[in-house]
């Protein structure tokens, strides 16, 4: 399946300055997977290291880090050989090699001519522990997303579709295939971005087999907790996991402790939040005081949305039946506005945003704030049907006075009141 990845990848490659890359990502985002795709379609050959399956590989770094030594071993252990410039050398599962790691560094500084990738499930949550030496300044980083609804488009066939609403959207004009539209993004909804998950599918056109992975997915999150924390670090992981569906299902979804459990405290599960963003499993959405630049200024720290990473995982710990999403029946109504929300989060994040939200003494709030390509200040409303009406956006717009406002809907595209309407399935073509 194409990803967008690829794009960035190139320009890796090809950069005179190329360090060693690292791609972060949460558990099977494909990150194994576009490694691989990227060596077979733009190297002579790939050489690929896995550090758990190989117990024997870890013993290459143990004598000394000297690149060149290490290339000979590991064209050895390989039974092919590692060229300069002509063959991507991936370090899979890199987070259990302590000396794997901090050995990219050397590739950088004494054998630049290399190719070398490397990729690690929980790489985040490793390296945040004291006894790894990160490369600083020696290695470049990209991460790796669950599939954007363009990448969806992509891999359901509907390629077109894709292009035709990049089209309306840079002419800002109505799309005539508006609930052609509005039908697959929420068919995206209930698949989300998880590469395996869109796989199945595509592949059986059967909603259930689609769940089921997502349930094994989520049961391969639990069994990485429990690696990778100590048993109370785990439980307490796990509870704040758990607890997400419930935080967003609230009318007001800022995050609070009490719903993870009664008497829960902050000091008690901060560190569960933090092990949930570093494995990238949860985005952060913090809020902010003042609509003005740098936001960063003005951010509350301790307020705070968590979404997560993927809408298909958000539906399938909802336990929500897909024909209910895809029908909207007036039942579904009071969770349809939390799903849109961590929809369009993810989707802001995926394309490079780093977004806040505004509340004014619990009597407004706009649920994005975002820096556009000017390095304007734009609120973004988020509605999950046609009826938009807010003061919250209002209330803002008279204090901030912003060049104009973002409102996210099921409306076609349009502009009116100094708002650009943008429909939900065209969220993936707003850049920063």
């Amino acid at each position: 399946m194409e990803r967008k990845i690829v794009e960035r990848l190139n320009f890796w490659k090809n950069s005179p300055t190329r360090q060693p890359l690292i791609i972060y990502g949460a558990r099977q985002v494909g990150k194994t997977y576009t490694a691989l795709w990227y060596g077979k379609n733009n190297y002579r050959n790939t050489a690929y290291f896995n550090f758990e399956d190989t117990s024997d590989l870890a013993a290459i770094f143990e004598r000394d880090l000297d690149p060149r030594r290490i290339i000979r071993e590991l064209s050895t252990q390989s039974g092919q050989s590692i060229f300069e410039e002509d063959t991507l050398i991936i370090f899979d599962e890199i987070q259990a090699s302590e000396r794997a790691l901090t050995s990219l560094k050397y590739f950088a500084e004494k054998a630049p001519a290399y190719h070398v990738m490397a990729a690690g499930s929980l790489l985040g949550i490793a390296l945040n522990r004291e006894k790894y030496s990160f490369p600083v300044g020696k290695v470049d980083m990209e991460t790796l997303h669950p599939m954007d609804f363009e990448e969806f488009l992509w891999a359901t066939g509907n390629r077109d579709m894709a292009d035709l609403i990049r089209e309306s959207y840079d002419q800002f004009s109505p799309f005539s295939l508006h609930h052609k539209a509005l039908d697959l993004y929420r068919e995206y909804l209930v698949v989300g971005g998880m590469p395996r998950s869109v796989l199945e599918h595509v592949e059986k056109k059967d909603f259930d087999f689609v769940l089921a992975q997502q349930k094994n997915l989520n049961n391969a999150y639990i069994a990485d907790m429990a690696k990778y924390a100590s048993p109370q670090e785990t439980n307490r992981i796990m509870l704040t996991w758990q607890s997400i569906p419930a935080q967003l299902a609230k009318e007001n979804r800022k995050f609070q402790y009490s719903t993870i459990r009664k008497g829960a405290r902050a000091k008690e599960y901060d560190l569960s939040i933090q092990w949930l963003e570093l494995a990238g499993l949860i985005n952060r959405c913090i809020r902010i005081t003042e609509g003005k630049m740098p936001l960063s200024a003005y951010a509350q720290n301790d307020f705070f949305k968590l979404y997560m990473v993927d809408t298909g995982l958000l539906c399938s710990k909802f336990g929500i039946a897909a024909n209910v999403i895809l029908t909207a029946p007036p039942s579904f109504d009071g969770f349809k506005g939390a799903l849109a929300e961590n929809y369009v989060m993810q989707s802001l994040v995926t394309s490079g945003y780093k977004p806040w939200y505004w509340e004014s003494s619990g009597k407004a709030e706009v649920d994005f704030i975002i820096q556009d390509r000017q390095g304007q200040i734009i609120p973004v409303e988020v509605k999950s049907a046609e009826n938009v009406r807010s003061k919250s956006l209002g209330v803002f717009v008279n204090r901030f006075h912003p060049p104009y406002s973002v409102r996210i809907s099921a409306k076609n595209f349009g502009f009116e009141n100094n708002i650009k309407s943008i429909p939900l399935y065209a969220v993936f073509c707003m850049k920063p």
